[in-house]
């Protein structure tokens, strides 16, 4: 039986996710909770209501098709959304004509995905490109994931897979055979800071490192962030793991706030995190760290 997946974005002519230009389809759904989170709209696995208040006309149709009431004005004229009320039935974006309130996430099957990878085969061709399956956590969706993979594979697309590692090794062995390079998301090493900052400890994503590297060509990334991970120690002690199982590069992506605003416009609690870049000039010297173990470094790529 076809699978069908929630999908919150597809990114054509992606360049940072994988070799070559590719088009990067984020899947909703994940399991941890990173403190630094840009992406708020990939945690949930299903549909949400976003609103973009700078699009508001303030015509009140959303009130009027609101069947909780949960949408009134406040005493300001501005649109006000009750988010403890609002049941995410959509009815107000089927009568907002100024984008003003949209849906994150869409249903879709594996053979839509395969439709909008398609239009790009030549770029791939030229480039070294192809797909890459991200989240959230894409592993959740695991059956939508195969089936899609599958397809992708039959129509002959170089597939990678971006992933956070925290499953089981049951999913990783039905989905490894079908993809040809893993990005693997590494936090942290120390098992406590890991459960501070993402809510889960790091003992099954190490495990599921191994295994990984093992069975796919595999890159380590790491979301850099001051005065949590960026540490000189932690990155060499990361670079020594690789360096043991094999891993071919690794990515820094340094901290950024570009999702800031997605917190409220998805009438979600953003945490109570505080995050910095490192500066550029110390970012330079622990890409000298990985190059000198004789690991290939990356920043943003």
């Amino acid at each position: 039986m076809t699978q069908s997946g929630v999908v919150f974005n597809i990114q054509r002519f992606s360049t940072h996710d994988g070799p070559g230009i590719r088009t990067t389809v984020f899947l909703k759904g994940c399991p941890l909770s990173c403190q630094w989170c840009a992406n708020p709209e990939s945690i949930s696995g299903s549909p949400q209501l976003m609103v973009r208040d700078v699009k508001c006309a303030g015509c009140s149709a959303c009130i009027d098709a609101c069947p909780e009431k949960a949408i009134h004005l406040n005493t300001e004229q501005k649109r006000h959304i009750n988010w403890d009320t609002c049941t995410q039935c959509f009815k107000c974006v089927d009568v907002c004509l100024y984008g003003a309130l949209t849906v994150i996430g869409e249903t879709k099957t594996p053979e839509s995905i395969v439709e909008v990878v398609e239009k790009d085969r030549a770029f791939y061709k030229n480039s070294g490109g192809g797909v890459t399956i991200s989240g959230g956590e894409p592993l959740l969706q695991h059956e939508f994931l195969k089936q899609t993979l599958e397809q992708l594979k039959q129509n002959d697309f170089h597939i990678t897979l971006d992933t956070t590692g925290f499953t089981s090794q049951t999913v990783l062995d039905k989905i490894l055979p079908l993809v040809d390079l893993v990005l693997l998301d590494i936090k942290h090493l120390d098992p406590d800071c890991h459960r501070t900052f993402t809510g889960v400890d790091n003992t099954n994503i190490l495990e599921n490192a191994r295994h990984i590297s093992s069975s796919v060509k595999t890159w380590f990334r790491i979301p850099l962030i001051q005065d949590v991970n960026d540490s000189q120690d932690n990155i060499s002690q990361i670079v020594d793991l690789a360096k043991n199982l094999g891993v071919e590069k690794i990515s820094l992506l340094p901290f950024h706030e570009g999702g800031t605003s997605k917190w409220r416009q998805l009438g979600m609690q953003q945490p109570d995190f505080t995050g910095n870049s490192p500066e550029e000039e110390y970012i330079d010297s622990l890409v000298k760290i990985i190059t000198e173990k004789g690991i290939r470094a990356g920043i943003r790529s």
